[in-house]
């Protein structure tokens, strides 16, 4: 999200004004953007239809979507909320937030699920509430401990200008997001057309809550990351933002091996928390090893993307995600899984192409870096004025 960098590094730079103004602006933006997402969802069985997926998953999947709605506006303010509080390194309270809400989340999805009795409905009624809930305790939070005083001037006119700093960060970090996310779509819908679809699509289910398990970590490295680095771009210390990003890159590898030896040791016991299908138990077997390999480029993959966040440049981490996702790993994962007879493993292989290549692009890139630029490039963004480009100054830079 665009809003990061600028918040980070605004903080950092002790401009706390700009963190509230960068607060309203992308909550408009999330909410204009909400308007076509919500059309895509009203519409998604015949899109399902129209890429061969079974009608009764496409119908399934229709109805989830139906009453996940509201949770568009839930989360137009709970990202920026979010982050909001971590560029001012306050994690503690979303920590506790987020702890107390999916305790609730527990006992409110088995309420509607089995005493109701709402099946798909159920579930998707009890994240929105839940998404709500945490929205309020997190206002809640801001207003009692009274952290809004130096970045919070009021509702102001002033979030209806800058856009184009926003939008600069937004779009490239949106691309890079839906880029790797929609690979995993992709997957669902190469699945379907496999020779037992039903196995297959209820596997790469069971593999996607995985990975999701497993990101988290990385993800929250790399959002630490994103925090530390912007924060001492944008008081004007490169070389501890360049050791800040050192430091975050080995704890990246160890989470990897960590995650690695997690996947090897549970993969024949894993998928029976899910389910006694031995079909499906044995593809989730046969794909666990692989994931965890994934996660050897992706941890290291997913803490560079912070620190790429922390200097401003998502057109970089776009660039990458294209390149390696799309370019190398797509090719690899259908031809592997329809052409080469690999099947289910065929697409998994295709993604560790992906995340391989990804991770060692993106350590080039971050060993290339001028963190001397980047510090002026804070002081630029922070202060209004036009931002030096970023894959322009990082295919001149120099490695250090």
């Amino acid at each position: 999200m665009g809003m990061e960098p600028i918040c980070g590094q605004a903080f950092g730079a002790q401009k706390h004004t700009l963190l509230g103004i960068s607060l309203q602006r992308t909550v408009l933006l999330l909410l204009l953007t909400s308007c076509p997402i919500a059309l895509l969802w009203l519409n998604m069985k015949p899109i399902l239809l129209f890429c061969g997926q079974d009608e009764s998953i496409a119908a399934q999947a229709q109805l989830y979507l139906h009453y996940s709605l509201p949770d568009l506006l839930a989360l137009s303010f709970l990202h920026p909320l979010r982050i909001y509080l971590r560029a001012q390194s306050i994690t503690l309270p979303l920590t506790l937030c987020a702890a107390i809400t999916t305790i609730l989340h527990v006992s409110i999805n088995y309420f509607f699920v089995t005493n109701l009795n709402l099946g798909i409905i159920g579930v998707a009624v009890s994240g929105v509430l839940i998404n709500f809930i945490l929205v309020t305790l997190l206002i809640a939070y801001i207003i009692l401990s009274g952290i809004y005083k130096k970045t919070w001037g009021g509702l102001s006119a002033e979030c209806l200008k800058g856009w184009k700093s926003l939008l600069e960060m937004a779009i490239p970090s949106c691309v890079s997001v839906c880029l790797e996310w929609w690979w995993y779509e992709i997957m669902i819908l190469l699945c379907g057309l496999l020779v037992n679809p039903r196995a297959t699509v209820a596997s790469i289910g069971i593999l996607m809550q995985t990975t999701s398990l497993i990101y988290i970590f990385p993800s929250s490295l790399g959002f630490s990351m994103s925090t530390r680095v912007g924060n001492e771009l944008g008081a004007g210390n490169p070389l501890k933002a360049k050791l800040a990003a050192k430091v975050g890159l080995c704890f990246s590898f160890a989470l990897g091996l960590s995650a690695l030896f997690f996947a090897v040791m549970v993969k024949d016991t894993w998928a029976s928390i899910f389910t006694q299908d031995k079909e499906i138990m044995a593809l989730t077997s046969l794909a666990l090893p692989v994931i965890g390999l994934c996660e050897l480029g992706n941890c290291p993959q997913t803490t560079g993307c912070g620190v790429l966040r922390g200097t401003a440049r998502p057109k970089i981490g776009a660039s990458i995600n294209l390149g390696c996702f799309y370019l190398v790993g797509m090719p690899v994962a259908v031809g592997l899984g329809f052409w080469a007879g690999y099947e289910f493993l065929g697409l998994w292989l295709g993604m560790l192409a992906a995340q391989g290549s990804c991770m060692v692009t993106m350590l080039v890139v971050l060993g290339r870096t001028d963190w001397e630029v980047q510090a002026e490039r804070a002081k630029e963004l922070t202060g209004g004025g036009l931002v030096v480009d970023d894959v322009s100054e990082d295919l001149g830079a120099r490695p250090e």
